[in-house]
């Protein structure tokens, strides 16, 4: 599902403008990202919990060439489902 089709959905279960919704989500995400960069986890109890890892550095070969490469240390967003997300998906 894309931005559009989630926008129109969301914004049909809430009784909302599409336009409305559409601000409403772009803030959410908005808040998410900043709260991410700034090392605090984003905890929506029941759906999940997003948070910002520290990957390390490490070394990789390149794929043509066989050359060593360094792989610099870095933050990358992660999620992990709560239990009623897990609940909902699994269920028939």
């Amino acid at each position: 599902m894309h931005k559009t089709e989630f926008v129109e959905k969301v914004a049909k279960k809430a009784k909302m403008p599409k336009a409305s919704t559409a601000k409403v989500i772009d803030a959410a995400l908005e808040v998410t990202a900043k709260s991410l960069k700034r090392n605090e986890p984003v905890v929506l109890t029941g759906f999940g919990k997003f948070e910002a890892r520290r990957r390390k550095a490490r070394r990789a070969r390149h794929p043509q060439t066989g050359r060593p490469l360094k792989i610099p240390a870095k933050k990358v967003p992660a999620f992990k489902a709560g239990k009623a997300l897990k609940d909902a998906v699994a269920k028939r």
